[in-house]
């Protein structure tokens, strides 16, 4: 009798622990980042009776099986369950989402966590943590935004007062139409466009295009504000196939030398060119030379020469002033890029990711937060993309993985089987009632 008690409150220890367990899983459904939990059972030491006997003889009897009664029930595991929870998109900066197996990879009061939370801050001196306030590790970029991913993890740093330095204008890329040059036109065509110094003063360059007395062909010279002179010691003569507008060939008048429009591999074909007569009020490189681009013909943004309105522009160039930045955003292989005053982007920091052997053997710290342990294996961090890290998902968050269903259903039947050890309470105190009250 004290055998049905014993494994009936087991019962009710049990199916305790499962009820807490689903409240919890019920109570974080709405939880960013947050891991399903399952109660696994054993059956607790059983007695055993009589023990087994093997077959005698043909007229000895056959085998007896033992016999044994059990002891009741206890919690013999509680494990998370990792699988990934449906994506939401939430276009905030600091938000980021999972996409496979890894966690993020934090620190707090000197002890590493993990964790797949996503729901990121930044505090006042720019760290990047969690909303408990366990700071983000991954890589930070060096001035130039080179990130070096051998080195040892730090804290993520994005201070709102980066500034990037000024950038001086390297090349200058063409496009645009040309009027159609027959051999007899003398009117010039100019373009201006702002360039850079080294410093980020504004330069005003003009760049214009004279038709020459060959059929299809121009020659290009440059001049800056506030110098008459001409930017090359020689134009850049630029030659297009009369028949069909396209850019067949740009001269250096300089040097002689006349390359085919159409560069190897499709790429911009590009003319060196040294800025010799640079006024001094402006700061560039000592022997700067700047690189003059040309589309390949027939891509988009190429320089032609068609019948009609005059289009030819200096379309883009490299050069930027110093720029603050403005915004920033995580790509799926964990580099933050800021974008800055200057339109110019560039990279600040890495987030690293980290792989477990295996992640149910991690410990449960709370807030969302999980260690390593001995059945866990020791976390395998390394860049997102790689080693089965999974992927990153910038402005948008993991939610959690609890099936709402699936829980009222297992409360359901929690519920049936804490009552039913209660009836094996009561049953068993009935009979002893009934044993004491013999005559």
């Amino acid at each position: 009798m004290d055998r049905a008690l014993l494994a009936a409150v087991s019962g009710i220890d049990a199916n305790q622990t499962y009820l807490d367990t689903i409240g919890n899983n019920i109570a974080n459904v709405n939880t960013v980042g947050y891991k399903n939990e399952s109660v696994g059972f054993v059956d607790l030491l059983t007695e055993q009776i009589a023990g087994a006997t093997a077959p005698g003889g043909p007229n000895t009897g056959a085998g007896i099986n033992p016999i044994s009664v059990g002891s009741g029930v206890r919690v013999g595991s509680i494990s998370n369950d990792f699988t990934q929870g449906s994506i939401e998109q939430t276009n905030q900066p600091t938000d980021v989402a999972i996409q496979g197996n890894g966690f993020l990879v934090a620190s707090q009061q000197g002890q590493s966590y993990y964790t797949r939370a996503g729901n990121l801050v930044l505090d006042a001196n720019g760290n990047l943590a969690t909303s408990t306030g366990a700071l983000i590790q991954g890589w930070q970029a060096n001035g130039a935004g080179v990130i070096t991913t051998n080195a040892p993890l730090t804290p993520i740093t994005i201070p709102s007062d980066i500034v990037i330095p000024a950038h001086a204008t390297t090349e200058i890329t063409m496009g645009g139409n040309l009027p159609a040059n027959n051999g007899t036109s003398s009117t010039a065509y100019s373009t201006t466009k702002t360039a850079y110094d080294s410093l980020g003063n504004a330069v005003q360059v003009t760049l214009t295009y004279t038709p020459t007395a060959t059929p299809g062909q121009w020659s290009l010279q440059g001049t800056v504000a506030g110098s008459s002179q001409d930017l090359w010691t020689q134009p850049v003569m630029v030659q297009f196939d009369p028949s069909t507008g396209q850019l067949k060939s740009i001269t250096d008048s300089d040097t002689g030398t006349t390359y085919n429009a159409l560069s190897a591999g499709g790429q911009p074909q590009s003319i060196s060119l040294p800025v010799t007569n640079m006024p001094s009020n402006y700061t560039f490189p000592t022997g700067d030379i700047w690189d003059i681009n040309f589309p390949p013909p027939g891509s988009s943004g190429a320089l032609t020469q068609f019948a009609g309105q005059q289009t030819a522009a200096a379309v883009s160039q490299d050069g930027s002033a110093a720029g603050t930045l403005s915004s920033f955003s995580i790509g799926a292989n964990g580099v933050i890029t800021g974008s800055f005053s200057n339109g110019r982007t560039q990279a600040i920091a890495e987030i690293a990711l980290a792989s477990f052997a295996n992640p149910g053997g991690l410990a449960d710290q709370g807030n969302l937060l999980y260690q390593a342990t001995a059945n866990s294996g020791q976390a395998s961090v390394g860049t997102a993309g790689t080693g089965g890290r999974g992927t990153l998902l910038g402005g948008s968050l993991e939610e959690s993985n609890v099936d709402l269903a699936k829980q009222l259903t297992n409360l359901i039947v929690a519920q049936e089987a804490y009552e039913a050890n209660t009836k094996v309470v009561s049953t068993a105190d009935t009979t002893l009632q009934s044993l004491v009250n013999m005559p």
